[in-house]
């Protein structure tokens, strides 16, 4: 079983603790030992002195047997049987020189030879080790406290005092208990206390491994409060470092994931991913009509039949461990599509950075499809040369209109001077030369057409900046951009607009998002025509709706809604050409440019419209990270 780090810590704390109080327990044991080994030879030395000093009295004092008087004394016979009743002492015996039992506190012995015992002063001189292990065995001994018998100056006899380590050990138990228990409590505080220091100094451990935990889950910004005095603080601001950088490499990854893999299904080529065993792992949706509906997860035996060129191709490469290709193959056995156009194949070996195989890549590209593109492209190039040439021509047109402004000015000033009076005025109170002679009718004529030469020309020169703004190239700064702040920024610029035509403005847009990946300023100049547009088209009044929300294939819609005139049907396809309009004063160019810009976006905009109810803009732009 894995034991975690508070419980090691535990278990750490209880076993310094435990020794410490098994070592204590012990020294204090051993103490209580020789304390009771002293005791019981003292208790037992105390008797038979007693017992010496009675039988003395009564050997001097009478004549006969001593060892006859000795047992028939009634004061040594209440000494003898009274000896039972000690502490430890098992009874009392005097003994003649042969060891034959005289008197003792158990009348059955008299007269026989007391068993061997060791000495009680043997074992008070052993080591504790000893001395516990005897008081401890398991049947017990009785042990002798010896006093020898002297009359006169010759011995006669021995007091002999019966000790038992039974008793002994029942005398130290009660000792050791309260300490014993003293020790249990001291080792269920060590445990008490050791959990709550493990709570306190392992609260850091737990706060990082949350932390982790977060990170492991995907959760961005991770950050932890730690304090930052000690070890545990310094790990913490690294933790925040690496999760601050783990953040951004994972918004980084995130957005190239996301880059790759609308790349990657939006690619005409049709591409499949094999693992070393040959079975599928990713096919885009070009590939997945020439595969079966369950075709994930499934070996290349059970997706396509022997033969077919799909097969043979990825066959090779897991075999050979290279790649192979291109190579020109028709439509496959297995290919479900109607276009049996050739097909250039081609694999890529993925190796490891160990150099073992990990994968196979397949790729399948269209020949027809490939000669379409390069068509486009030739077609491409030619109408960019085509716009240079006409942003050229148009240039060169802007000039002489610039010029015939100017000469058109001092044409004006010229009649204006030579119609100019040349006599003083009359007398006070009469007319004047100007005013006896009024302009004639030709000057009049000719600065009458002098005006409408330059309302034409400024006409002309408000269409050729027109034209040079629509094919000015455009360098896209794409960013996230919250379509509710983009509302926020036209709102006051459309103000008179709305204003003058008692339009009512609703934003439907939630503060948090949502985001999209464009350029803020083009946007803005996209959305503030549409909504010019939509403000121009309610003339007697109406509301226009700004909202924004979610679009499948991970972009975002944007929707202009009025409740305008309308659009008639035969003009719905016409409203984003170029110059097109219905205004009396347009110029039928903001649309072609909101069309434009949503197209460097990569975007859609979409139009409906009923006559005298209303028109809806739909703009659907790719939605950004919003991490």
């Amino acid at each position: 079983m894995r034991l975690g780090i508070k419980a090691k810590q535990i278990a750490a704390v209880t076993a310094i603790v435990g020794l410490a109080v098994v070592a204590l327990s012990a020294m204090h044991a051993t103490r209580l030992a020789r304390v009771v080994l002293h005791e019981s030879q003292a208790r037992g030395q105390l008797l038979a002195n007693t017992i010496f000093h009675r039988a003395r009295e009564v050997v001097v004092s009478s004549n006969g047997d001593p060892f006859a008087l000795l047992r028939s004394d009634p004061g040594l016979r209440a000494m003898l049987e009274s000896s039972i009743y000690g502490e430890s002492v098992t009874g009392a015996a005097i003994l003649d020189k042969q060891g034959i039992v005289r008197a003792s506190s158990d009348p059955a012995q008299e007269g026989k030879p007391l068993p061997a015992r060791d000495d009680l002063a043997l074992l008070i001189a052993a080591d504790s080790a000893e001395q516990l292990r005897l008081i401890y065995s398991q049947d017990g001994r009785t042990l002798e406290v010896r006093q020898p018998m002297v009359l006169g100056d010759a011995p006669f006899g021995s007091i002999r005092i019966g000790v038992s380590t039974v008793l002994m050990r029942q005398e130290l138990d009660a000792s050791l208990r309260p300490a014993l228990n003293i020790a249990l409590a001291s080792l269920l505080i060590a445990v008490i206390v050791a959990g709550l220091l493990a709570q306190l100094f392992l609260r850091p451990i737990n706060v990082i491994r949350s932390g982790l935990t977060r990170l492991g889950k995907g959760e961005f910004g991770v950050t932890l409060d730690l304090n930052r005095d000690d070890e545990f603080g310094e790990l913490g601001t690294f933790f925040n470092a690496v999760s601050q950088q783990l953040s951004a490499d994972r918004s980084l990854l995130a957005g190239q994931k996301a880059n790759l893999q609308s790349a990657v299904e939006h690619l005409e080529d049709a591409v499949a991913l094999f693992n070393p065993s040959g079975e599928l792992l990713f096919s885009n949706p070009a590939m997945q009509p020439k595969l079966p509906a369950d075709a994930i997860g499934r070996a290349l035996r059970g997706l396509l039949p022997d033969g077919d060129p799909y097969r043979a191709i990825v066959e090779e490469t897991l075999a050979t461990r290279t790649s192979r290709g291109p190579i020109q193959a028709s439509a496959g056995i297995g290919d479900q599509t109607p276009d049996s156009s050739p097909n250039l194949l081609m694999t890529h070996a993925i190796e490891g950075t160990d150099g073992q195989l990990v994968g196979v890549l397949l790729v399948s590209r269209n020949l027809a499809y490939l000669s379409r593109m390069q068509s486009t492209i030739a077609y491409s190039r030619k109408l960019v040369a085509l716009g240079r040439l006409t942003a050229g021509i148009a240039h060169e047109v802007k000039n002489p209109l610039n010029a015939m402004m100017i000469h058109l000015e001092l044409l004006r000033t010229k009649i204006n001077r030579g119609l100019r009076p040349a006599a003083v005025p009359v007398a006070a109170g009469g007319l004047s030369l100007a005013e006896a002679h009024p302009v004639p009718r030709a000057e009049a004529d000719a600065l009458q057409h002098v005006a409408v030469i330059e309302s034409e020309i400024r006409r002309l020169d408000e269409v050729v900046q027109g034209f040079l703004k629509f094919t000015r190239p455009e360098d896209l700064r794409l960013q996230p951009v919250r379509v509710k702040d983009v509302f926020d920024e036209i709102l006051p610029i459309i103000a008179p607009e709305t204003e003058k035509n008692s339009v009512r403005v609703t934003v439907d847009a939630a503060a948090g998002g949502p985001w999209v990946n464009g350029d803020a300023a083009m946007l803005r100049q996209a959305f503030l025509n549409l909504a010019i547009n939509a403000c121009q088209a309610m003339p007697n009044g109406g509301t226009l709706r700004l909202s924004c929300g979610p679009a499948p294939g991970n972009r975002v819609q944007v929707l202009f809604e009025d409740t305008g005139v309308g659009i008639p049907a035969e003009h719905l396809s016409k409203i984003f050409d170029l110059y097109f309009t219905t205004k009396d004063h347009g110029t039928g160019i903001g649309l072609s440019m909101v069309y434009r810009i949503i197209q460097l976006h990569d975007g859609e905009v979409e139009v409906e419209s009923s006559k005298d109810r209303g028109t809806t803009f739909r703009v659907l732009l790719p939605r950004a990270n919003e991490n």
